[in-house]
């Protein structure tokens, strides 16, 4: 059967070329083809060809069948289709049992009813597999997901793991930013949930035990959709395909904990715009009427596994994993314990359980992580190290340079008197500190003793530092200083005496 896009471009390039041979040249089709292509005055319409099939002298009994009060299924049709002599197969039975329902009124397999539940009563959870690129490398994670069946109000969070304690913990911290616990919560069928839902048995589902268990210390009550029917939880399945498009495709993260401050955010955004079912706004809906009627949230979290025990070591780490961690120094000779969450995140606890730190698990062997914060109790608040000192001295000050070189021409150890000016940065800010520094320079005091001793006068009031001119200190002579006050001036012959008393000191 030829094509009306065959018929009309063998039309169009005759008129062109006026040559069969070359209008078949050009479309690369036989001339043959062109010739009855040419002939046919009207486009070619298509004519199915009936073709009579061994079913059909049955029909009348499929139709009987199938309706009240037999109600046979397409099995035992087929069955009594073959005590009556029918010799094919059971593929058309059923193509046209098919029409025959359409035709009967019967419903679909597929059909569903919408159940929409009061505020508080349902939550619906899942999870969904994504390949994503965190830390610079692809990796395969997990986004849990739970929804509020009323209102609609979403949270995620996301794992490397998919293993019984990540699904327990990701349950109960998206209840905990949902705010609340709902009576009941929809669930699909995996182990670490549910050990047998026989739709065909008339038994109970049997739940895993430590899913029973983490349901009472939520106060919910679990509800496992039927096997293969995924549409009883259709409001959680529904927000997978969306997240992907809007937010994994083209997004990298640094960290996981990235990952999951951004999802979050993502989330309550998504929140915040009409929902295309109920027309309301999730967050909104949530506010006014879902919150209130949420089961309050239990203190702490339900754990299958014990804290595993950690001694700080003396310089301020645990070992978790092959890998070290700072902690604050207070912890040190003191036992920690620890949970690995999701596979990434360490929650560190004390002794009595009250969480200490939360820091993410190192993908690399044997790393060292330490947080400078964790030191500050015990931390010199200036450097010991005279390489350090001149490169915080003169970075602090813009007389730090001219006071080193100037300091060195006087003293073995000019840095000694640099750290000890910056300890003085707890009382005055560096901006004070370097017009003194500019100042003790100009008038030959350098050592700390003097330097305390001018300050002191200054804040009794017996001295005025007089202010700079210009701020441009980098000048190379220092600060410009006018004033009158002889107190604050020398004679050019201080300092030749000062510099013999140098050279034969």
């Amino acid at each position: 059967m030829y094509g009306l896009q065959d018929w009309a471009a063998v039309q169009r390039v005759y008129k062109q070329t006026h040559s069969k041979r070359e209008t078949a040249k050009i479309l690369k089709i036989s001339r043959n083809t062109v010739k009855k292509l040419l002939e046919l005055k009207e486009e070619p319409t298509y004519k199915r060809t009936v073709y009579k099939s061994c079913l059909d002298e049955y029909k009348e009994l499929i139709i009987e069948w199938r309706c009240e009060p037999y109600e046979f299924n397409g099995t035992r049709i087929f069955k009594e289709l073959k005590d009556k002599g029918y010799t094919g197969s059971i593929g058309p039975v059923y193509r046209f049992l098919q029409r025959v329902d359409e035709d009967v009124g019967l419903i679909s397999s597929k059909a569903t009813v919408r159940i929409e539940t009061p505020p508080g009563d349902q939550a619906q959870f899942d999870w969904s597999e994504y390949s994503m690129v965190v830390g610079g490398r692809e990796r395969k994670v997990y986004c849990f997901a739970m929804i509020l069946a009323a209102s609609r109000k979403k949270a995620v969070c996301f794992s490397l793991k998919v293993d019984a304690a990540a699904i327990y913990e990701a349950i109960q911290e998206l209840f905990d930013d949902l705010g609340g616990v709902t009576l009941e919560l929809l669930i699909d069928n995996p182990k670490a949930l549910v050990i047998e839902n026989n739709p065909k048995s008339e038994d109970e589902i049997r739940y895993n035990p430590q899913a029973l268990m983490m349901a009472k210390h939520l106060g919910t009550e679990l509800n496992a959709c039927p096997c293969y029917w995924p549409r009883k939880k259709g409001k959680i399945e529904s927000p997978f395909k969306y997240i992907e498009e809007q937010f994994v495709k083209g997004n990298t993260f640094a960290t996981m904990e990235e990952l999951n401050r951004r999802g979050k955010l993502f989330i309550n955004e998504w929140c915040d715009e009409v929902h295309g079912t109920t027309k309301r706004i999730p967050n909104q809906h949530y506010l006014l009427e879902e919150k209130a009627a949420l089961l309050p949230l239990p203190k702490a979290h339900y754990r299958i596994k014990k804290l595993q025990p950690r001694i700080v070591s003396p310089d301020s780490y645990i070992s978790v994993g092959g890998s070290k961690y700072s902690v604050p120094v207070k912890y040190v000779d003191k036992t920690l314990q620890f949970r690995l969450v999701y596979g990434f995140r360490i929650e560190i606890y004390d002794i009595k359980e009250n969480r200490v730190l939360t820091l993410e698990a190192s993908d690399k062997k044997h790393d060292v992580k330490t947080e400078a914060v964790h030191y500050e109790a015990i931390a010199t608040p200036v450097s010991t190290s005279i390489p350090q000192i001149r490169r915080d001295f003169t970075g602090r000050f813009t007389n730090g340079q001219r006071y080193l070189d100037a300091a060195g021409r006087k003293f073995d150890q000019p840095t000694h008197y640099a750290r000890k000016i910056m300890l003085l940065g707890d009382l005055y800010d560096d901006l004070t500190l370097d017009r003194f520094i500019g100042y003790c320079i100009d008038v030959d005091k350098m050592d700390i003793a003097s330097f305390k001793g001018i300050l002191r006068d200054y804040n009794a009031g017996k001295l005025a530092l007089p202010e700079p001119v210009s701020e441009d200190t980098q000048s190379g002579h220092g600060m410009d200083y006018r004033d009158d006050d002889p107190a604050l001036t020398r004679d050019c012959s201080y300092y030749e005496a000062n510099a013999m008393a140098e050279v034969h000191g």
